[in-house]
């Protein structure tokens, strides 16, 4: 059930008048921006890594069509520069210095050669135990400069305690990585579904319907109803569907859920791709925190007319991060400043609530808000977990990844 008349809630993609409804209000669009049909702009971007091993595991890969993003950017010094994810790239890129680029080339090829069941790959280190911090600066002897970009570029990690946190994690991550960027043959790891990420829950309705889901849109106030403390049905417009479990986002239990942080998010039009992305029609640019002076992340997504969510000749760029203050327009300042010149600008905040409650007493199992990061992948662990905690199993997700085939339409 859900309240909305269009699929998939906030994770949504919503044409150009549906846009300026939401951020703007009254008035049309302007002309010069194209037809409202055109665009398909996101409300949560997307990208590689378990999600991908969702999706073909789940086999809804039938009902999507993916394409490369161009290229995976870190902004670095004030300037922006490709992520150098392998040995050869780590050599080319002006983010290091020549001796740095020989530490950074050996630490590569150390990831790429790591596997858990060859102990001569683990190069006498119990990487289970030994923490990344000691396996970066000791072993390699990598600059902070170059940690930040690997943990936060490449491991995509949120914030520094990893570097406390035993290495395996952070080594599978950079593999991941580097196996990501090899498989789509793009200039980045990522893949972005043509027509936007709206596609994405309309696709896993389809596939729900294939298993006898029945899927309910413009239900208003989905109430869910309890007996004993554990709930027995959700109520709309006078009638109940009776269930054992509810499976939802954190708005439909706000007294069973908290606060935990805020999203600042900036969502912009433009004529021309990213400066410095080698003229990209689609890339994700990192500015990790250490390089803002913040707490926290900023990420910078872009994507155009070549994944069907504008007009020709049209860019969308989304700027998010982890709110520190209560002045958006401010604080994403770093990343709006390395679009150039943008048409329209929509600014909007919102705040991250987790559950509080014991789903395996109450039956009701919520999802956390999306975060900042334009990369799903805490999302989609966090979907992981929610399974675990609903079926009492572990999701085995060892599935032939081949069959995301670079360009191909899976």
């Amino acid at each position: 059930m859900d309240r909305n008349d269009y699929y998939g809630g906030e994770s949504t993609s919503l044409n150009l008048n549906q846009l300026w409804k939401r951020f703007k209000g009254g008035d049309a669009p302007p002309e010069e921006l194209g037809a409202s049909k055109d665009y398909n702009v996101d409300m949560y971007m997307m990208a590689n890594g378990t999600l991908v091993r969702v999706l073909i595991h789940t086999s809804v890969t039938k009902y999507l069509n993916f394409k490369a993003v161009d290229g995976s950017y870190v902004f670095n010094k004030g300037k922006v520069h490709k992520v150098p994810a392998t040995d050869v790239e780590a050599l080319k890129s002006p983010l290091m210095g020549l001796f740095e680029k020989r530490r950074a080339r050996k630490f590569f090829i150390y990831v790429q050669d790591y596997d858990d069941n060859d102990p001569k790959s683990h190069e006498g280190m119990d990487v289970t135990k030994v923490p990344a911090k000691d396996l970066i600066s000791k072993k390699y002897g990598l600059d902070d400069n170059t940690v930040d970009f690997i943990g936060h570029a490449l491991a995509l990690y949120r914030d520094d305690s990893y570097l406390d946190q035993p290495a395996i994690d952070f080594i599978k991550r950079v593999k991941l990585y580097a196996e990501s960027l090899a498989r789509f043959a793009g200039g980045s790891p990522y893949i972005y579904p043509l027509y936007g990420l709206g596609e994405l829950p309309q696709a896993f309705a389809r596939l729900s319907a294939v298993y006898g889901g029945t899927y309910m849109l413009n239900k208003p106030e989905c109430k869910v109803e309890f007996e004993g403390g554990k709930v027995v049905g959700v109520t709309s417009e006078g009638e109940t569907a009776k269930c054992k479990k509810v499976v939802c986002d954190p708005s439909y239990l706000p007294d069973k859920v908290k606060k935990v942080g805020k999203v600042a998010r900036a969502i912009c039009i433009m004529s021309h791709p990213i400066p410095s992305t080698n003229d990209a029609h689609s890339a994700q640019v990192i500015l990790p925190q250490k390089q803002l002076g913040r707490k926290s992340d900023m990420y910078l997504f872009c994507c155009s007319y070549s994944h069907n969510v504008a007009p020709k000749g049209k860019f969308i760029a989304f700027v998010t991060t982890e709110a520190e203050t209560d002045n958006p327009e401010t604080e994403l300042k770093p990343g709006i400043d390395l679009l150039g010149p943008v048409d329209q600008i929509f600014f909007d905040t919102y705040d991250r609530f987790e559950p509080v409650n014991q789903g395996e007493e109450d039956n009701c199992f919520i999802s956390t808000s999306y975060d900042a990061t334009t990369h799903f992948e805490s999302t989609v662990q966090d979907v992981i977990a929610m399974y675990s905690r609903i079926t009492g199993k572990t999701l085995d997700l060892s599935v032939d990844l081949s069959a995301a085939s670079a360009g191909g339409d899976e």
